[in-house]
C-alpha cells in the first residue's frame, strides 16, 4: 500500500521504519525552538506531516518505548487516531511522566505511526445482549494470571 504524503519541514527527515520489519514509521518533532517539558507537563508537538490515508484504514500514533523507558516520555492518548478524511498537519501529545525535564528538540523521534485497517462495522441496539462466562466483570475480572 502507497500512502501520499507531504513534509512541510524539509530539513526534518521523513517519516520512516527503523528497520525492514518494523511495524511504525518514526516521527519526528518539529518545533521551531527546543520544547522543555517539565515534569507532569504536556505538549502538542508538530511533525510537519499530512497524510492522505485510505478509505478503511487509520493512522494510530503511537509512544516511542526508548522514550518512556528511559525518560518517562509518552503519549498522553495513546494510541491517537488519525482519521481517513482527516489532511492537516499530524502533531504528537507527549506528557513527561518523568522525574526530569524533558527537552525535545526539531528531528527528534518522539513517536511512532502505524497504518491499520479498520473493519466496517454498524451499532445495532437490541434490548439483551447474549451471556458468556465473564458477564459484566469489569476491570480485573479475569485475574492476574
Amino acid at each position: 500500500m502507497k500512502i501520499e504524503f507531504t513534509n512541510r519541514c524539509h530539513d526534518i527527515v521523513t517519516p520512516s521504519r527503523a528497520s525492514e520489519r518494523a511495524a511504525g514509521f518514526d516521527l519526528r518533532a518539529a518545533v521551531e525552538t527546543p520544547t522543555t517539558l517539565a515534569p507532569g507537563s504536556r505538549a502538542l508537538v508538530p511533525t510537519g506531516i499530512c497524510m492522505a490515508i485510505p478509505a478503511g484504514h487509520e493512522a494510530q500514533i503511537r509512544p516511542r518505548s526508548g522514550l518512556a523507558a528511559k525518560h518517562g516520555v509518552t503519549l498522553l492518548n495513546s494510541p491517537g487516531t488519525i482519521d481517513s478524511d482527516y489532511r492537516g498537519e499530524i502533531a504528537v501529545l507527549l506528557i513527561n511522566h518523568g522525574d526530569a525535564p524533558f527537552v525535545v528538540n526539531r528531528g527528534d523521534r518522539i513517536a511512532q505511526l502505524v497504518i491499520a485497517a479498520v473493519a466496517p462495522a454498524e451499532l445495532v441496539e437490541v434490548g439483551t445482549l447474549d451471556e458468556t462466562e465473564r458477564g459484566e466483570g469489569g476491570f480485573g475480572s479475569s485475574g492476574m494470571r
